[in-house]
């Protein structure tokens, strides 16, 4: 891939960089919210989960500021309980304060999905299935 340079002097690889880090930092509340959406998890379980989703690069340091301002916030509380593992781990539940923020912030994040999917061609689904089309027939 080439990497054209700015008017700003940056690469566009160090422009897409940041933008996608931008892009992290705007949707993790979201992502750890949503983890916790229908069952209290220790911070470790949110750790795991959040690990899985390709292309968020996401760690313990990352995870628990996020939860504890969530806590400060009142969206989360948290119970200490007792794992047969080793110590205690503490529990983040959402309270329905955070179930009522949540859901609001999904509906905002799929009007966002929606406006982007209506002006990119369709949604990223249907732009991938048409790009690994497109390249089966240039294969052929």
């Amino acid at each position: 891939m080439e990497n054209h340079t700015q008017d700003s002097g940056r690469t566009e690889s160090e422009f897409f960089d940041n933008w996608v880090t931008q892009l992290r930092k705007g949707t993790l509340q979201l992502h750890v919210l949503c983890a916790l959406r229908g069952q209290p998890l220790y911070g470790y379980d949110i750790v795991r989960q959040l690990r899985g989703i390709d292309g968020l690069v996401i760690g313990e340091g990352t995870v628990y500021p996020i939860l504890s301002r969530l806590k400060r916030e009142g969206l989360v509380t948290t119970t200490l309980m007792a794992s047969s593992e080793g110590p205690a781990r503490k529990y983040y539940e959402l309270t329905p304060h955070g179930q009522h923020l949540v859901h609001r912030m999904l509906e905002h994040w799929r009007a966002i999905r929606g406006g982007i999917d209506a002006r990119s061609g369709g949604t990223y689904e249907q732009l991938l299935s048409a790009d690994i089309e497109g390249a089966r027939q240039a294969g052929t």
